[in-house]
């Protein structure tokens, strides 16, 4: 099955894996591509920004065009649009106010933490508002005997584990960008981590949130308590993108720091065994805290960027984490050592301290930016398939890679199936870029086609919209649409994201004859 491709890369595409999702996939970069679109301020964010005149300080509403224009886009930066309006609240009136000058003034705005995503989730809208949420930094409690923290929507994922260690408590999800990304932008995407294998994603680590809803009514969902009665809306509000409101406070679970960590690199002669090594890891009942494999063209970056010091002549290397009870460590290390050498691993490494098990996690971490150092352009995908049929899928995007003509390196979540291509090419060369495009779009077919899906942790954002009715059907997608629509009826939060042409709010779910009204008006594309 081939599935549509997203846009293409501009030269001179860069990226970091993002985490946040405002994580997502396609290229990265800070070169080439469309020039931006300005949106000289319009009536509608003129009003706006009248309206709030007062409620927020004179300098936490941008209209100078020369600032808009660093709000244009995400970590997917070939796609640019200057928004008319940016506004930096502090606390969550300010979120409301905000809000609720946007919805009397029939404005759209768009929620933006630290920018890190690769899905476009956090690009502005033409002429609407960015409500930037950097300034909402503040750490407002950490409870040690619940093990919880409330935190603003603009903290740095890092700095809540920070402020939990002098407990022994830690923030479990690690997205590689989670020195930058912010909890907020986690909230969005649903981010995981290497680490999710064991300790899930931040949907298992979020148990309350204060929501300012599209409309301005302010909603208190979830609950600190074990056992919240009702619909799960946070649940629901978890990884919706920004399009269902804006999270202003967010009560997290914090994990008590494991009693014994063991760090193991394998080196294997190909990807295949190493893959099928971690099946049988899983099989054996043993649960990694996390399990992350590099083929030998992401080794080849990594030493070039980094000089991490793998194996020599690996065709891929395998990381395994496992964490727990000393004894109950102690005892996984050594039948995952065993697995290792039964499936070829020619090459063994325990870190014996804290240096070393940095040391073995420097290269993983380097990966998607050391790719540069290879390649002067690349598109980052982003799919799932179930982790028993990983060998299958990388000998098919192996032999996609070489009746294309193009290398792929392969870096990913190995225990849980989620795989991050990373598809090289110059831009310079012509047709190239077309290439890597159709190149990623084809690997996301054989995603599906093995029972997988479109996305793990990137999101959807504006990249993978085309994508999601190969996925879903019509009346899934009508089902979803509905959802969105009872949150945000004037369709004004994070517009033009996660679905593929929108239903008019109003309009019921089912199926459809003819076109759609925004077809007509040119609005929109049915996919």
């Amino acid at each position: 099955m081939t599935v549509p491709a997203g846009r293409v890369p501009g030269p001179g595409a860069r990226g970091g894996e993002p985490a946040s999702g405002a994580a997502g996939s396609g290229a990265a970069g800070s070169g080439g591509g469309p020039r931006p679109r300005e949106a000289g301020q319009t009536a509608g964010a003129r009003a706006v920004a009248r309206a709030l005149t007062g409620v927020l300080p004179a300098e936490a509403i941008l209209t100078d065009p020369a600032r808009l224009r660093t709000y244009d886009c995400d970590g997917l930066s070939h796609l640019r649009v200057t928004p008319g309006l940016v506004v930096l609240p502090e606390t969550t009136a300010q979120v409301r106010a905000a809000v609720l000058a946007c919805a009397e003034a029939g404005v759209p705005f768009v929620a933006r933490g630290a920018g890190t995503g690769l899905s476009g989730g956090a690009l502005p809208v033409a002429d609407g508002v960015v409500i930037a949420l950097t300034r909402m930094r503040r750490i407002l409690r950490v409870d040690p005997a619940d093990k919880v923290a409330v935190v603003q929507p603009g903290v740095v994922n890092t700095e809540i584990s920070a402020a939990a260690r002098p407990y022994g408590l830690y923030f479990a999800p690690d997205p590689s960008s989670q020195t930058v990304c912010t909890i907020g932008g986690n909230v969005a995407e649903n981010s995981g981590g290497a680490h999710c294998l064991k300790h899930g994603f931040t949907v298992n680590h979020v148990l309350a949130a204060t929501v300012v809803l599209p409309t301005g009514e302010v909603v208190e969902l979830g609950s600190q308590a074990p056992d919240p009665v009702g619909y799960d809306l946070l649940g629901v509000f978890v990884g919706a993108e920004g399009t269902l409101g804006i999270a202003t406070e967010i009560t997290v679970r914090l994990t008590r720091a494991p009693l014994a960590v063991e760090t193991l690199l394998a080196g294997f002669p190909g990807v295949e065994p190493a893959a099928a090594t971690v099946s049988a890891i899983v099989a054996a009942g043993v649960v990694p805290a996390a399990a992350e494999l590099m083929d030998a063209l992401a080794v080849e970056a990594a030493e070039a960027a980094v000089g991490c010091g793998y194996p020599p002549g690996a065709g891929a290397v395998l990381l395994v984490e496992l964490d727990g009870p000393r004894a109950e460590v102690a005892g996984a290390l050594a039948e995952v050592e065993e697995l290792c050498r039964r499936h070829g691993a020619f090459d063994l490494r325990r870190a014996r301290d804290e240096s070393e098990r940095a040391a073995l996690w420097r290269g993983r971490k380097s990966a998607f930016a050391a790719v540069g150092r290879i390649s002067p352009d690349y598109y980052v995908q982003d799919g799932v398939v179930p982790r028993t049929v990983l060998p299958e899928a990388l000998l098919r995007i192996g032999a996609l890679a070489e009746r294309a003509g193009l290398r792929v390196a392969n870096v990913f979540h190995a225990g849980d199936g989620n795989l991050h291509p990373l598809v090289l090419f110059d831009a310079a060369v012509p047709g190239a870029a077309e290439a890597a495009e159709r190149l990623a779009g084809r690997i996301l077919g054989v995603c599906l086609d093995l029972g997988g899906s479109i996305t793990g942790e990137h999101g959807v954002g504006v990249e993978k919209m085309a994508y999601l009715a190969h996925q879903f059907s019509r009346d899934d997608l009508d089902v979803m649409q509905f959802l969105r629509c009872a949150f945000d009826p004037a369709a004004l939060a994070n517009p033009g994201k996660l679905f593929p042409t929108p239903r008019l709010c109003g309009e019921p779910p089912g199926p459809r004859r003819g076109a759609h009204p925004l077809q007509d008006a040119g609005l929109a594309e049915l996919y």
